[in-house]
């Protein structure tokens, strides 16, 4: 029988939102078990060849924390492996791009300095609830089965699998069960930028059409979104969309990865013959599997809402600015929307009391399981927002274990005072 793994915190999932969970619990002192089902930190940014972190600077400031930190450490590397420029897209701000690997290297070193154990190629499955409490998470790697005791779980899977297991109530993309689609994204290398977005396009509309309309790429690809990569004459493609997929599905996702190889494929080769820049060009670094933007989004003690957002609202207990637009991706039957959420120059901030479930005392959630409505959810949901949602969960956490207190009964304008104090601006 394998011996049970003791932890202070379980945050469970290291994407964007697990890695801040964990350095700030860590920063604190508590002992952190870190899983991630996958082998690499940052979730989407793991796997994608560059996907910059947009929506970090809302009113062109930087939100601050530990998104703030990492953009540092990685520009600051010689060469630099970050920096910053405006985003392609309209009513974006500016937005980081970065050397994946690097990132990769600086993330785990940030986990490392906080003293984090971290647990890869590990899927947590399911909890163990001894009646309103998490007694503990089971969890399964290359050696079998076994359990991890925590005295508070951090639920930053994404799809929020073990909160609905304990009996969070939650949403499953709009309220009709429509969520955004699903993408595949790839780098072409060997393509220079003076000639490839000569036309000034970032949508390649004019080819794009005639792609369509030729029967060499799929109807949904009437708007190609490609930017430069990180590195000189190198271009990520992040517009293979699959519609109608449930990200929860493992069959889904692979059906949808293969459809989305399929695209990629006819798309690079229309690239190749049709849009000048792209003749030399060769694929690389093409994703895994889909990334997946929308699944389950919990109910906690506040649901923020299309309204808070357009009114630019900041609540006392708010732990990120955020001013980006209603990114909200093919859900459904609908179109891509950039559309913008607040008026120029304003943003509004994410309460810490949408992570907080109303009825388990020792667990909380963060990232793109959020409380939010679809309108909220579509804007809030960008990597620097939830790794500062990651970061506030973690202060929360050692709030609640060093008071003997549940995670209801935290004072959430507390939560506010240490996230600014840890140098997230906009704060109330």
């Amino acid at each position: 029988m394998r011996a049970e793994l003791q932890a202070d915190l379980l945050v469970i999932g290291g994407g964007v939102a697990g890695f801040g969970a964990a350095v700030a619990a860590g920063r604190q002192g508590l002992g952190v078990v870190l899983m991630e089902a996958g082998a690499k930190i940052g979730g989407v940014m793991a796997f994608c060849p560059g996907m910059p972190w947009g929506g970090a600077y809302p009113r062109d400031e930087i939100v601050g924390g530990l998104i703030a930190e990492l953009r540092d450490r990685l520009a600051g590397l010689t060469p630099p492996a970050a920096e910053t420029r405006p985003c392609t897209l309209e009513n974006f701000g500016r937005e980081i791009v970065y050397d994946p690997d690097m990132a990769q290297v600086v993330m785990f070193e940030m986990l490392e300095e906080a003293g984090i154990r971290v647990h890869l190629n590990t899927v947590a499955t399911a909890p163990q609830v001894n009646g309103s409490r998490i007694d503990a998470v089971r969890f399964h790697d290359r050696h079998g089965p076994s359990v991890v005791r925590a005295s508070l779980v951090i639920d930053c899977s994404g799809d929020g699998d073990i909160s609905a297991q304990a009996g969070v109530p939650y949403e499953l993309g709009d309220a009709s069960g429509k969520m955004m689609g699903v993408t595949l994204s790839f780098l072409l290398v060997n393509a220079p930028w003076d000639t490839v977005f000569a036309e000034g396009d970032p949508y390649f509309t004019r080819h794009a059409e005639r792609g369509v309309a030729a029967g060499r790429l799929h109807p949904d690809l009437a708007k190609i979104y490609m930017m430069k990569g990180f590195h000189r004459d190198t271009v990520f493609c992040n517009s293979v969309i699959i519609r109608g997929v449930d990200g929860t599905k493992p069959d889904e996702i692979a059906r949808a990865t293969q459809e989305g190889r399929r695209r990629c494929r006819e798309l690079l080769a229309f690239l190749r013959d049709e849009v000048p820049g792209f003749g030399n060009a060769w694929m690389t670094s093409l994703g895994p599997t889909v990334g997946v933007r929308e699944t389950r989004k919990l109910e906690g003690l506040y649901r923020l809402t299309g309204r808070d957002i357009a009114a630019a609202t900041k609540f006392a207990d708010g732990i990120v600015a955020c001013a980006n637009p209603i990114d909200d991706v093919m859900r459904g039957e609908g179109a891509m929307t950039h559309d913008a959420a607040v008026a120029d120059s304003a943003y509004y901030t994410l309460p810490f009391r949408c992570l907080v479930p109303a009825g388990i005392p020792n667990l909380l959630f963060a990232g793109r399981n959020v409380s939010a409505d679809p309108v909220a959810f579509a804007s809030i949901r960008g990597m620097p927002q939830c790794m500062a949602m990651g970061q506030a969960a973690g202060t929360a956490a050692a709030i609640a274990l060093d008071a003997g207190i549940g995670v209801q009964a935290i004072d959430g304008r507390e939560v506010a005072a240490r996230m600014k104090a840890q140098g997230l601006w906009g704060l109330a």
